[in-house]
């Protein structure tokens, strides 16, 4: 479907954060609500990815939007199947980063509590691909201000894509709101659609 989006949250996130928010919000107004799917995935890697992998099928050839952990599955996907994605803050390796974080979690929107597990951690190594090479199909959009993920990591893994470094903010992605219409843009989603929406109000 033309212009359908996927948008794939992060870890210990939900479809209640600010980011999916704003983006359900701005499909809405556009009438365009059955072209975008904002799961909530599944705390374990290979659950999540079997209900990203439904997604992709029911939306046809969506644009991927990952931000964080989602950025990385969305890498996985895109890859797989030859999509375009767009990645905001996308975690780099998580599976190397998790030594740390073994044990209990909670997720930060839904309150539910689950156990972070060695398992976890190899399914999410199992995920990796290759640096993407497409700066036709990736745009990277990163903050420096990143307090959870050192923006350097993605900025080497993804350099020959298409990159867009803003200093400063922060892990969420201050401003995501107004950087909509670039994303809708990517999507397939023409200007005509949009132009009357007040990005700044969302």
């Amino acid at each position: 479907m033309s212009g359908s989006i996927l948008y794939i949250h992060g870890f210990n996130s939900a479809p209640a954060s600010t980011k999916a928010s704003q983006l359900i919000d701005v499909m809405a107004r556009l009438g365009l609500s059955d072209r975008l799917q904002v799961p909530a995935l599944h705390h374990h890697p290979r659950q999540a990815i079997g209900q990203l992998e439904q997604a992709i099928a029911q939306l046809g050839r969506p644009l991927l939007v990952g931000s964080s952990l989602g950025g990385y599955y969305a890498t996985h996907l895109a890859e797989r199947h030859g999509l375009k994605a767009l990645l905001v803050n996308p975690a780099v390796s998580p599976h190397r980063m998790f030594d740390g974080y073994l044990g209990t979690q909670k997720n930060l929107y839904t309150d539910e509590t689950w156990e972070l597990t060695h398992d976890h951690v190899t399914a999410l190594a199992e995920l990796e691909v290759l640096a993407p090479q497409d700066p036709q199909r990736y745009q990277v959009w990163l903050q420096t201000g990143d307090e959870t993920l050192d923006y350097r990591h993605a900025q080497q893994y993804y350099r020959a894509c298409a990159l867009r470094i803003q200093a400063g903010g922060d892990h969420s992605f201050q401003g995501f709101a107004l950087q909509l219409p670039a994303l809708l843009s990517f999507a397939g989603i023409g200007a005509d659609l949009y132009q009357a929406i007040d990005f700044t109000s969302l």
